[in-house]
């Protein structure tokens, strides 16, 4: 009797061999397939389905489109590694699977991530230690500081101070002293968001701040810039110039957001002609008559406000990598007790040894890369001795922001921004210790 496999079609032999009895012997009676596993049986003939694509009929393991023989063979018989299904590169595809782990595993897996990408942020560090970057390579720092000397100004000791003392004497600065006040109230990067700015005007007054001031980029991200200019004006709000303003009012082909990554200035470029097309031209020559600085006295204290640094208008002034001696230099140049800046997004304050004050009041207009929805901006009093710089959370109608740039056609990376707390662009420039921070 013939020996078929089932869903095989068997081999033709001559009439009266017999192929015809035994197959109606197989149709009616189950046997032993080779492997081990029952057949029910099968008929002689061959279905439709077999005669158009036989590979369909055979076992896995006899396909010849995607053969996989291990499938069909005992597991301890089974090759190591016979093939990989690599699904967690794909970003998407995690997201979905820890989202079905229980939430504790979530949360280790998450500490877990962080720690690694804390981990892989000081190999960095350590690997730049020692070195210096020249264009875009790292070289020995011997090697560069002899290269610089071969190149620059040989001072002597007399020349080099008096240089140094030219470079830290304070400026001559025009601009008007505001003030003084008790409290006032600061933030930065409306980027649209006149939902959290109509929040913020509320908390403010609440609070009973005597001012308010805003650090400029007004526009940027989120949708419908237009609504942002009755708010300020009618909560008296004080503004200065940020990098969006400068660039709408003298008709600049980018934002100058001072990015350097192809991918961030790729969202950037979206973000900004999309502001540029929905600003009027009377919006547009508005920011053009602000300020780019402003002094404020906060009891006996003189600060300076400046989007970037007083320095750039884009500088990015990130807590890792300013170090306190270039901010006391800024302050001797600027002759200030305190700066208040933006830009960057990310909120920090750092109280100098001399006394003073540096503050980076953070941005209104989206999350603070920390899976918080909330944004955060700062209150600064007069409280004698010292000055006092409360960074506050603010919660406003994120749901309703979101609904609205999607209906805008905004990209579904700003739209996830501020559904989750985490940024998705503009992430190339954040220094390694703000990035081991980060999501993504």
């Amino acid at each position: 009797m013939q020996d078929v496999k089932r869903g095989s079609s068997p081999r033709r032999r001559p009439p009266g061999s017999g192929a015809e009895e035994g197959g109606r012997a197989l149709a009616g009676a189950p046997g032993r397939h080779r492997s081990g596993r029952f057949d029910l049986g099968i008929a002689v003939r061959k279905h439709p389905l077999q005669m158009k694509r036989p590979d369909l009929c055979r076992p896995k393991c006899e396909r010849s489109e995607r053969p996989y023989p291990d499938l069909c063979r005992p597991q301890h018989e089974r090759s190591e590694r016979p093939y990989t299904l690599n699904r967690r590169t794909e970003p998407e595809d995690t997201t979905r699977a820890m989202a079905q782990r229980p939430p504790q595993s979530r949360e280790e897996d998450q500490r877990r991530r962080l720690a690694r990408q804390r981990e892989v942020a000081r190999e960095k560090l350590t690997a730049h230690r020692g070195m210096a970057t020249w264009g875009e390579r790292l070289v020995p720092l011997g090697e560069f500081k002899e290269a610089a000397r071969e190149v620059g100004r040989h001072l002597s000791a007399e020349e080099a101070a008096t240089e140094r003392r030219a470079y830290v004497a304070p400026r001559e600065d025009p601009t008007p002293v505001e003030g003084p006040y008790g409290k006032i109230a600061v933030f930065g990067g409306v980027y649209s968001n006149h939902l959290a700015l109509a929040a913020l005007l509320e908390d403010a007054q609440r609070r009973g701040v005597e001012a308010v001031y805003c650090l400029g980029d007004l526009g940027a991200f989120g949708p419908n810039p237009e609504k942002v200019r009755p708010l300020l004006d009618e909560g008296g709000v004080l503004t200065i110039q940020g990098n969006y303003e400068e660039s709408l009012f003298s008709g600049a082909a980018d934002c100058n957001c001072g990015y350097t990554d192809p991918r961030d200035n790729h969202f950037a470029d979206i973000s900004y002609r999309y502001t540029e097309e929905r600003c009027s031209e009377g919006f547009k020559r508005w920011m053009g008559t602000l300020p780019r600085r402003r002094r404020v006295r906060v009891g006996e204290r003189e600060l300076l406000l400046a989007h970037g640094s007083p320095r750039r208008i884009n500088e990015f002034l990130f807590e890792s990598s300013a170090p306190a001696p270039y901010l006391e230099v800024l302050l001797d140049q600027e002759r200030a007790d305190g700066l208040l800046v933006t830009h960057t997004g990310l909120y920090w304050h750092r109280h100098l040894a001399s006394g003073r004050d540096v503050v980076n009041v953070g941005v209104i207009g989206r999350p603070a890369n920390d899976g918080r929805t909330n944004v955060w901006y700062a209150v600064v009093e007069d409280r004698g001795s010292e000055l006092g710089v409360e960074l506050l959370p603010l919660e406003y109608d994120w749901q309703s922001l979101a609904a609205e740039m999607r209906a805008e056609k905004l990209p579904e990376e700003f739209v996830e921004t501020v559904e989750t707390g985490w940024w998705t662009t503009c992430l190339e420039v954040l220094p390694a210790k703000e990035r081991a921070a980060s999501k993504y």
